[in-house]
């Protein structure tokens, strides 16, 4: 949202005006005067600005319409000093500008009396300013989402090395659970094996002391 603040004085312009609501304005100015605010910008916004001006009747004694009366209007970015908007309008008009650049804005209203020195007119101007949303940056969109795609074809390959390596690992958890049961089988095996054995030998060695023990009582 922007910031709408007074700016300090300019050279031979005088400054004052009253603030009518969040968005709306109105000040006074004399013929030869030219009034200036800052408006603080986003970069690549649509600003539309809405004025009306009444000029002070002294017969009448009130500001009423005068179709003669033409308003300039200037806007000029302050930072690089840019001129944004230029143009003279009737005294009910409106005028629209895209900011190049982010920052303050000065926005400067003056009459077609301010050549003429000698005459004491006043009047009355109402302002409104309304700041648009920010334009869209198509290739700031095309270049985000290039690299929403990239990050994703990064992170897709990412969960495809990780699949792999799950993968591999369960692989060689297969591999070592059949190395295990081939090695446990083949402990079986040799303990089976070795129990064989002992009992042929116990058997040998039994038959081999009841022979000796039969010769020798003989």
């Amino acid at each position: 949202m922007a910031r709408r603040r007074l700016s300090h004085p300019l050279p031979v312009l005088f400054l004052l005006f009253i603030v009518a609501s969040a968005n709306a304005l109105h000040f006074y100015l004399d013929a030869n005067e030219k009034r200036c605010f800052l408006e603080e910008v986003p970069s690549d916004t649509v600003v539309e600005g809405h004025y009306r001006a009444l000029e002070w009747n002294e017969a009448e004694q009130k500001y009423l319409d005068n179709p003669n009366l033409g308003i300039l209007v200037e806007v000029d970015e302050l930072e690089t000093g840019h001129n944004v908007v230029r143009t003279r309008g009737p005294p009910d008009g409106r005028f629209t500008f895209t900011s190049h650049d982010s920052g303050d804005h000065a926005v400067c209203l003056s009459s077609n009396y301010g050549t003429n020195w000698f005459t004491k007119t006043h009047i009355r101007l109402y302002l409104d300013i309304v700041v648009g949303s920010t334009k869209p940056d198509r290739e700031h969109d095309r270049t985000h989402v290039s690299e929403l795609s990239s990050k994703l074809r990064d992170l897709n390959q990412k969960l495809e090395d990780v699949r792999r390596e799950q993968q591999y690992q369960r692989e060689r958890e297969a591999n070592f659970r059949d190395l295990s049961e081939i090695t446990n089988a083949r402990a079986v095996w040799y303990v089976v094996a070795q129990v064989v054995v002992l009992i042929i030998t116990c058997a040998w060695q039994l038959r081999h002391l009841k022979k000796f023990f039969e010769d020798r009582k003989i």
